[in-house]
């Protein structure tokens, strides 16, 4: 077996949801919760089909964050992974939704950090390992600290004033 770091590439601004599925439909219906969960987002998805003709198969109503959706999966190389790449909306804004989506197994993270994928190969394929998401703490927060996250979720209307 054979341990391998992919780091994925996107924009800044994006958002990314990485995951596991198991059926060929996977595309479709994620497009759906994805189309429908926020009005205006704008998103590219793809997911590593693991058996048959094992194709990426990719949907989204951006063809930049398609793209870029396509590039990453096929980075990552392992069968039955996912990810979204989306613009003008949160993961909150979506996680719930994609979580209740028969075909996802499990979500490995949604975030907006860097990311590093821990991957395993071995004779049969790829898979996923775990993920490295953003950075290690450099503390523990302060009250300036407390105020600023406080004031920030106002600021974005996710908190009351």
């Amino acid at each position: 077996m054979e341990i391998k770091i992919v780091k994925l590439e996107y924009p800044e601004e994006v958002n990314i949801i990485l995951g596991q599925t198991h059926f060929i439909k996977t595309a479709e219906d994620l497009y759906e919760i994805l189309i429908s969960s926020v009005p205006g987002i704008k998103f590219g998805l793809a997911f590593n089909e693991a058996s048959g003709p094992c194709l990426i198969r990719a949907e989204g109503n951006d063809n930049k964050l398609k793209s870029l959706a396509i590039a990453n999966i096929k980075e990552i190389g392992a069968g039955h992974a996912f990810i979204i790449i989306m613009e003008n909306a949160f993961p909150i804004n979506v996680l719930n939704a994609i979580k209740q989506c028969p075909e996802v197994c499990r979500i490995f993270c949604a975030t907006a950090n860097p990311v590093q994928v821990i991957v395993a190969e071995t004779e049969l394929g790829r898979g996923i390992l775990g993920v490295i998401d953003g950075f290690s703490p450099k503390g523990i927060e302060k009250e300036e600290d407390v105020a600023k996250r406080r004031n920030f979720l106002r600021t974005i209307n996710y908190k009351l004033e």
